[in-house]
């Protein structure tokens, strides 16, 4: 099959931060088989690997994998393969992206930015699920913040922690077997955990998606997306732009931008670096 790979960070302005993604770009009518594109996303390493078509005029058909699965969308993943596709194959406009979580809009500018699914708030957990999280964060003898733990979904669920400070999010020791079972349990993706903070950023966050690979991400599109509507359900945030600092924990600080419509609708971006690019001979 004809297919050119890219080697993207997103979420950075810089080589080498960020969070890293594999793009692959097909220029056949159809995508490879599942089980090739799998092993390619392993082959790749990264925590993601989107696979990008034409489906028709300014419209992009993406497929994202784990080196584990298939999921329905990944923002980092989106912004690299719009900087992508925008810096090789089309100039700068209103595009759409038709992913397992819908259609999105997508824009580029300075930076990337992604239209999200229909926002929900999927679940409320109770005090017994409360407390098990909390103790997969290390966070057991804890006292929980006054914001509830619940399930987000702006694509993809997460599941949105509310912790003390930034150095409590900084400080959590998660137990990555339990988070991962905890996520499959409550239908979720990852664990969000963050921390309100006064510094130009809105909230400092780190994200765990064992289930799916993936230890701690550098930078989460759709998590931080879900985290602005969960903010904005709870009255701790207005309609505008908003910038969330994550990867700080493991040497890669990333900063995802949203904005919240008044209407309630989310979009996520951020800039992007390509750093490598090449042929697959599969």
């Amino acid at each position: 099959m004809n297919m050119k790979y890219f080697i993207v960070d997103a979420f950075t302005e810089h080589p080498f931060g960020g969070n890293t993604a594999g793009v692959v770009l097909l220029r056949d009518a159809f995508f490879p088989d599942e089980d090739v594109m799998l092993h390619v996303a392993d082959e790749l390493r990264y925590s993601e690997t989107v696979f990008v078509r034409r489906a028709a005029r300014n419209v992009w058909h993406l497929r994202y994998f784990t080196p584990r699965g298939e999921v329905n969308l990944c923002g980092h993943a989106t912004v690299a393969a719009f900087t992508v596709l925008f810096r090789r194959w089309i100039a700068e406009g209103p595009c759409r992206a038709r992913t397992g979580a819908g259609e999105l809009e997508v824009v580029a500018g300075p930076e990337v930015m992604m239209q999200m699914a229909a926002p929900s708030i999927v679940s409320t957990l109770g005090d017994a699920n409360t407390r098990e999280v909390l103790c997969a964060v290390g966070l057991g003898d804890s006292t929980p913040v006054e914001l509830p733990v619940q399930v987000v979904s702006t694509g993809l669920p997460d599941v949105i922690l509310p912790v003390a400070d930034v150095a409590t999010l900084n400080a959590l020791r998660p137990d990555m077997e339990a988070v991962g079972a905890l996520t499959q349990r409550l239908g979720a993706v990852s664990f969000h955990a963050f921390a309100l903070a006064d510094d130009g950023y809105t909230a400092h966050v780190r994200n765990f998606a064992p289930a799916y690979g993936i230890p701690e991400e550098s930078a989460t599109g759709t998590a931080n997306g879900a985290l602005t509507h969960y903010l904005a359900t709870h009255g701790v945030i207005a309609p505008g732009d908003h910038r969330f600092l994550q990867g700080e924990a493991i040497g890669h600080p990333s900063t995802v931008a949203t904005c919240l419509a008044p209407d309630g609708t989310v979009k996520v971006g951020g800039p992007a670096v390509i750093v490598a690019e090449g042929k697959l001979y599969v």
